[in-house]
């Protein structure tokens, strides 16, 4: 499977809405995001950012409305459309007895991409974590985790790219990366990021504010 990221890249969001039980999470929520362009998600905590995300990454189904991806003028199918998502988050599934390498490798094998040990070792230099690439997960840090779930998001070079509180835990080099990430994402297609923190504001062209009257 390759990626189609050179085409151009559009998601809408209509009229979102997700519950559960009696409980209304999020909305009515309505947005268009076009390549070379990024969404910030605000809003208080439990107020549906996170929740936002898992549905957009087909994590999850939406109670009310449609999320559709349209890349190279074609919308695509729910399946197709998970294979172009790259996502980083508490929802990244990582195993402490497996090393960087291997989970990249692994990640390679689960959504078909051909193995291409140079552009993963690449992609360890570029999070920062070439020198403990074939160590155990469970001796990294919490930042080093974070630059790990950013490796993996981008291994298959993805037109759409979620980020979940992209600068927690990491320090001045590690937001330096996500700087770079952000920036190079806009050349390949578009983001969409759920943050409470202000310095991370920056990173939009437009904001989504929760919790005004939405969910």
């Amino acid at each position: 499977m390759t990626s189609v990221s050179a085409s151009p890249v559009e998601l809408r969001i209509e009229r979102l809405g997700k519950v559960y039980g009696a409980r209304c999470v999020l909305w009515n929520i309505s947005a268009t995001l076009r390549t070379g362009e990024v969404l910030l998600v605000t809003g208080p905590n439990g107020i549906g950012k996170s929740t936002l995300l898992r549905l957009l990454a087909g994590l999850l189904r939406p109670s009310h409305g449609a999320i559709t991806y349209i890349i190279g003028g074609a919308p695509l199918a729910p399946d197709a459309a998970h294979d172009q998502i790259g996502l980083v988050g508490p929802d990244v599934q990582l195993y402490r007895e497996l090393s960087a390498r291997e989970h990249l490798a692994f990640v390679a094998d689960v959504r078909g991409l051909v193995h291409d040990p140079d552009q993963q070792q690449a992609l360890l230099e570029q999070v920062g974590l070439s020198g403990r690439a074939d160590q155990p997960v469970g001796t990294f840090s919490s930042g080093m985790l974070q630059r790990l779930r950013y490796a993996l998001a981008l291994l298959c070079r993805p037109p759409v790219l979620l980020l979940d509180e992209p600068t927690a835990m990491l320090d001045a080099a590690g937001i330096a990366l996500v700087d770079h990430v952000v920036a190079e994402q806009r050349r390949r297609g578009i983001a969409v990021i759920a943050t409470n923190d202000a310095r991370d504001h920056r990173y939009g062209d437009w904001l989504l504010r929760l919790g005004a009257g939405e969910s």
